[in-house]
């Protein structure tokens, strides 16, 4: 099956980023907004600040959902790009339990080579060491240096076809490649497939990760809609992608990663069994209506619903002279606060963990400043915004652990204050 385009030129698109039909339909409009992770420093405060279309569509042909404007990635993944995997607790297990549940799956053997495409700081690598392998880690960013000290071989640069077959000639060829929560983000699509294919030993196996269409609907998650997303994945559309290289899909699952991800593993050759889960997600997304349109005409009601109820809230506790501050500044944290208009004066700071990168910047768009969560816990202010809901429950607990007596505004799915 010959491929449509799959490297996509920056700015506007006007056909599907899959199958290439111009048919694209709205769903929803979050506005023009900067990228979400082009925090600012005091000085640039003063500065013109760059935004960008930031709406939702989908594909009248092949269903995918997709924003329709793409942002240069080395605009969106500058070297100081703040995020760091390895700082929340929950995440790193999820990411170092991924890597154990491939090795066992697919036998990858002690010695074989595992990959990470976007490796962030090594905690996904981390497990494949765990576990005797030989591991390389591609990262775009800074962060590289970080997973480099921390004893993890990594690779600074953006991944492509010419990179893989220079690591095929340094390393060898690979029993297992990753992508976690960054395959939906890649505009040379078919410049980093060709390039798996060819690491890939025979047999070998793609795992990805990214947030999933189901999740996204079914919980009101306008928040993980960012210009990192370029897609939003159904497995319908993963198994239409894949087609095109030659690979057979033979297992998706769903997980809890960054409030519901899809993990789709992807053996190189054509021909290799799929398993029985992943034909009942398949039914699953079938019966939800997701590959139309009766799915979405359900979901931007539940957005506009919780938006106007964070907004009337933060009103009201602003009025009585109490703002509340936010909690946690996830890159999803950007479109929320800047859809919904939340500023300083009715959010004074967003209170972030110590070892945070972001601590000392100021969150673009409105200009919120992100701090310390020191101040959180000297202030107790009387509600705090949980804007990283998707992880609330364990980071409450945290929290409360730790003395903070402050009700907690989890706005997501729909608005709730946890009082205890």
């Amino acid at each position: 099956m010959t491929a449509p385009r799959h490297d996509l030129p920056i700015g506007h698109l006007d056909a599907c980023q899959i199958c290439g039909a111009r048919e694209l339909r709205p769903v929803l409009d979050l506005g023009h907004q900067p990228p979400c992770d082009s925090l600012l420093t005091q000085a640039q405060l003063a500065a013109p600040e760059t935004v960008y279309p930031l709406r939702l569509m989908q594909c009248g042909a092949c269903g995918l959902a997709q924003i329709d404007h793409v942002v240069a990635p080395e605009t969106l993944f500058h070297p100081d790009y703040p995020y760091r995997s390895g700082i929340t607790p929950s995440l790193a297990r999820n990411l170092q339990e991924t890597a154990a549940t491939i090795v066992e799956a697919f036998g990858c053997r002690p010695g074989a080579l595992a990959i990470d495409i976007g490796s962030n700081d090594g905690t996904l690598l981390k497990g494949f060491l765990a576990r005797g392998l030989r591991v390389l880690g591609v990262e775009a960013t800074n962060i590289a240096r970080i997973a480099r000290a921390d004893g993890v071989d990594t690779i600074q640069a953006f991944f492509s076809e010419d990179l893989a077959w220079r690591i095929v000639e340094t390393h060898g060829r690979a029993a297992a490649i990753t992508s976690t929560n960054m395959f939906a983000h890649i505009p040379n699509l078919g410049d980093l497939l060709r390039g798996v294919a060819h690491l890939l030993e025979d047999g070998g196996v793609f795992v990805t990760e990214s947030h999933y269409l189901l999740d996204l609907i079914e919980t009101a998650q306008y928040d993980s809609i960012y210009h990192e997303h370029l897609k939003y994945y159904a497995l319908g559309s993963l198994l239409r992608l894949f087609s095109y290289y030659d690979f057979s899909v033979v297992d998706a699952e769903r997980i809890p990663n960054y409030g519901g991800s899809i993990r789709v593993s992807a053996v190189k050759g054509g021909g290799h069994a799929r398993s029985a889960q992943l034909d009942a997600l398949l039914d699953a997304e079938a019966r939800a209506g997701i590959g139309g349109g009766d799915a979405f005409a359900r979901f931007v009601p539940l957005v506009e619903r919780a938006k106007l109820a964070l907004q009337k809230l933060l009103v009201e506790l602003r009025l009585a002279g109490t703002p509340a501050p936010g909690i946690g500044c996830p890159g999803r944290a950007s479109t929320l606060l800047n859809y919904c208009n939340i500023d300083p004066l009715l959010m004074p700071y967003i209170a972030e963990q110590s070892s945070s990168l972001k601590l000392g910047l100021y969150l673009p768009g409105k200009h919120i400043p992100i701090v310390d969560e020191a101040r959180l816990y000297a202030e107790q202010p009387s509600h705090a915004v949980m804007l990283s809901w998707h992880y609330a429950e364990p980071i409450i607990a945290k929290l409360r652990a730790r003395g903070l007596r402050s009700k907690i505004i989890v706005p997501l799915p729909e608005l709730r204050i946890v009082e205890s």
